[in-house]
């Protein structure tokens, strides 16, 4: 499979201090029994995706990292460390290694996902329907996303709700809208109802931070909207909104448009989500779209934003906040124990009045030398080997 992965580990989290220091930057945060980021790295092994690029925020950092992923997983994944400077996104760390993204199609994930959803299954949607994205969406825990405000204690009682709000195709298979950390009401344009004809509206959804992209169309969005930061918030829904008038929009022709999730301004070319009736099922909008009146093809084209929906018993969290430290490693040592692939202790022992159990992390660090590429402000480390630019 032509696939390039990319794992956006981050590094020093402000939402995770004091968890995270210098010496633990966040890919290597303990859970249970592992560094966050082994979770992620194991799921891509067992779906056979071994050529990854690991991008981690801060030379310091990257080198951590590289020592521990050159330990663990030496003679299973081929990967290369990208030292990224801190604060520029996950647009923006994609945009400073685009000269080393070459495949057809890139998979790019988020270090701190804790999940037993399928890399593989999400990267074979993508391409049984020539997608120019396709986003996982997984159910939001009963206990809300930590993404989106609920962060437990006395916090919970003070933030107002916020939800993703995605639309569905009748199929459940295309991204028709999306909108993120809404708090009622989102607005959807009256053209996009026209299209699609029947729009499934949900809130119990959320975005997992595991993206399909077609590697020419993801690189001509970075370049040409240097402004654009987040995968989430600017790249997914500017490729949402934009696929009904995709053929200008990459062929560079100027057109009117939304940027990320702003609002548009004309209130005669809205309507609110809770006033849609849905009108009768079409068999795909985007054929619909791309035909005259009478039924026939036009040259016009649209892309395809495509949705890979795990199913309602897969676990899938991410570990951004202190509360989800603490939800993950109770997860991981309980109900969801099935991610950890070598248990410290098995299910059968029990704990009497007497005993006490001292749990505590060993890692072995076999370090190999790391040669520095200079990438502008972009630092590679190419797994002790330096390869030419």
């Amino acid at each position: 499979m032509d696939f390039q992965v990319v794992v956006l580990a981050g590094g020093n989290s402000k939402s995770l201090t004091p968890l995270v220091s210098k010496d633990v930057p966040k890919p290597l945060l303990p859970v249970a029994n592992h560094p966050v980021l082994y979770y992620v790295l194991h799921q891509l092994e067992e779906s056979n995706l071994k050529n990854l690029i690991v991008v981690v925020e801060g030379e310091d950092a990257g080198l951590l990292v590289g020592a521990w992923i050159s330990g663990t997983f030496v003679d299973r994944l081929h990967v290369e460390i990208a030292a990224v400077p801190e604060d520029i996104g996950t647009a923006g760390a994609l945009r400073a290694i685009s000269h080393y993204l070459t495949a057809k199609d890139i998979l790019a994930v988020s270090g701190d996902l804790v999940s037993d959803v399928s890399p593989g299954a999400v990267a074979a949607t993508h391409r049984r329907h020539d997608a120019v994205v396709t986003a996982t969406l997984c159910s939001v825990p009963i206990s809300g996303s930590s993404e989106l405000g609920s962060s437990g204690g006395k916090d919970k009682t003070k933030k107002p709700g916020r939800y993703n709000i995605i639309g569905l195709d009748p199929r459940k298979q295309f991204l028709v809208h999306i909108a993120t950390e809404v708090e009622k009401d989102t607005r959807l344009q009256k053209h996009l109802l026209h299209a699609v004809g029947q729009m499934e509206i949900r809130s119990d959804l959320m975005d997992a931070h595991m993206y399909a992209f077609k590697r020419s169309v993801l690189q001509e969005v970075l370049d040409r909207k240097d402004t654009f930061q987040s995968l989430k918030q600017d790249v997914v829904p500017y490729l949402v909104q934009s696929q009904l008038k995709s053929q200008a929009v990459l062929s560079g022709i100027p057109q009117a448009e939304e940027d990320g999730n702003k609002k548009v301004s004309f209130p005669n070319n809205q309507v609110m989500v809770s006033q849609i009736l849905a009108n009768a099922s079409t068999p795909s909008f985007h054929e619909l779209y791309s035909m005259d009146p009478d039924g026939f093809a036009q040259t016009r084209k649209t892309h395809k934003c495509c949705a890979y929906i795990a199913s309602s018993s897969s676990y899938c969290v991410r570990l951004n906040s202190i509360q989800a430290f603490m939800d993950i490693n109770r997860d991981v040592t309980g109900e969801a124990d099935h991610l950890l692939s070598d248990n410290v202790i098995g299910p059968s022992p029990k704990l009497g009045t007497k005993t006490t159990v001292l749990i505590y992390m060993l890692y072995t660090h076999k370090v190999r030398p790391y040669l520095p590429m200079s990438l502008g402000r972009t630092t590679l480390y190419a797994g002790g080997r330096f390869r030419n630019g």
